[in-house]
């Protein structure tokens, strides 16, 4: 065989030979890369989720100061609103004792909590005064909250009564008035 023709067989073995090689380590590099990139965007997928829970984490822990906040301000609300003034003429509207309160009516009394009760005609538009007595008819409403109209708790012995628009405070065993708070509603 000459030269050319040895040569021409070698070129050709190593054409055919080289092809697959080049294309397996093409292939190689092609699946490198492929993992490669895997590998980037499942580490840009896996900070996303750091970044999307540390904004959740944030965006709640805001969301709780702004609901303490709301809850303080709205306490603080009903603080300043929570006390009977003779100067709102609406203090007792959403009061659960007033819920069956449908306004004066002729020969009865209305005492929140218990509700309207008749009275006698003698005592409609009574005035009363310290050191009289509570007919034991009317002693057994009492202002459940004494707080809320500004009073300080009754001595023992003693209870507040709704008698009319007043509050009264008796002495429990006699009636006898201790004091009179008058035109309270």
């Amino acid at each position: 065989m000459n030269r050319l023709t040895k040569a021409a067989v070698i070129a050709l073995a190593l054409a055919t030979t080289a092809a697959p090689m080049m294309a397996q380590a093409q292939d190689r590099h092609d699946r490198r890369e492929w993992r490669q990139d895997r590998r980037d965007d499942r580490r840009e997928w896996r900070q996303d989720r750091r970044d999307d829970r540390r904004e959740w984490r944030q965006d709640r822990r805001e969301w709780r100061q702004d609901r303490r906040h709301d809850r303080r301000d709205w306490r603080q609300d009903q603080r300043r609103h929570d006390r009977w003034s003779r100067d709102n003429r609406d203090w007792w509207r959403g009061r659960p004792e007033f819920r069956d309160y449908r306004g004066a009516r002729n020969g009865y009394w209305y005492a929140p909590g218990h509700g309207y009760y008749r009275v006698e005609p003698r005592y409609y538009g009574y005035r009363w005064r310290t050191g009289g007595y509570l007919p034991s008819a009317y002693r057994n409403y009492y202002v459940s909250d004494p707080y809320f109209y500004g009073l300080r708790p009754a001595p023992r012995g003693y209870r507040y009564v709704h008698a009319g628009n007043d509050i009264l405070m008796i002495a429990v065993a006699t009636g006898l008035i201790a004091s009179v708070m008058n035109n309270v509603y």
